[in-house]
């Protein structure tokens, strides 16, 4: 039960990840001590369906769990509190990258990983200079095509959740649909304001990008399979690259702000603890 717990807790801290734009998912895996795993479980489904689907099952929980009930919370920790919130997250990431540094620790060096290693860090810091659109897409009166066009967004918004280092809600906010896809979550958990027809018309809305997500997912689980069997050191050193400039990503966005003495204090607690969170579940 206590491993399950965990697994449970692992999925919600990489659910929070992939509603933050900027957040990758796929990063917190790793430093989780998540990914192989996950890489692994997708591939061989029905190789050992039981232990697989429970391992699904309980990850998929937590996911659930930080996307149904922790969205509000989130957007309202960034929206008042966004450097501690952002620190505390940039504390998870740092806190499991010793684990990912000792795949390559020992390894016989190479220029073409440093050359791999710099293109990617390159690749994620010109990303960082992006504008997000300002268009927005509406999802009222979706016909056939609309719903094309979502399943779609669902498959490329799962593959740059998957990849480490890309935000798939970075994306979504490029091409207009993370705002609309975070309200239609919000608006299925709103009990309040209950509606049957907003609930069933937010319910489909989901079930179709939800679909897309689960075929990008499988997509690129076999991508990432095939290369850390056949160029595993290459790809861990790609992988580092996009965990550091997933940091970087995560951290321009505050240089807007004023700092003061408690926000940097309490910054740096949340950092610390965002720290040794990754880092004991890392371990686990």
């Amino acid at each position: 039960m206590k491993e399950k717990i965990i697994l449970m807790l692992k999925g919600a801290i990489i659910g929070v990840a992939n509603i933050i734009p900027g957040v990758s998912g796929g990063t917190l895996a790793i430093t989780l001590g998540l990914y192989e795993k996950i890489i692994h479980v997708i591939n061989n489904l029905f190789k050992d369906f039981k232990n697989n689907f429970k391992f699904l099952f309980f990850f998929g929980i937590g996911i659930m769990f930080s996307l149904l009930l922790m969205s509000n919370i989130i957007v309202y920790f960034l929206d008042k509190f966004p450097i501690p919130t952002t620190i505390f997250l940039v504390g998870l990431i740092l806190g499991g990258l010793p684990i990912i540094i000792q795949k390559v620790k020992g390894k016989k060096f190479k220029f073409s990983n440093i050359l791999i290693f710099s293109i990617v860090l390159l690749f994620l810091v010109s990303l960082s200079l992006i504008k997000h659109g300002n268009n927005v897409v509406s999802f009222d009166n979706l016909n056939v095509i609309g719903y094309f066009k979502l399943f779609i967004v669902g498959i490329i918004a799962a593959a740059t959740m998957v990849v480490p280092g890309l935000s798939g809600s970075f994306v979504l906010m490029l091409i207009g649909y993370y705002r609309p896809i975070l309200e239609a979550i919000n608006n299925l958990t709103d009990f309040q304001t209950l509606n049957f027809h907003i609930f069933i018309s937010n319910a489909v809305i989901l079930f179709v990008f939800g679909m897309g997500v689960l075929l990008g997912i499988l997509i690129i689980a076999k991508v990432i399979k095939y290369l850390l069997m056949r160029f595993e050191v290459p790809t861990y050193y790609a992988i580092i690259a996009f965990v550091i400039g997933s940091i970087y990503v995560i951290l321009i966005p505050l240089l807007t702000y004023d700092l003061t003495g408690p926000i940097i204090f309490t910054s740096i607690i949340c950092g610390i603890v965002g720290y040794v969170i990754a880092y004991f579940l890392g371990e686990r």
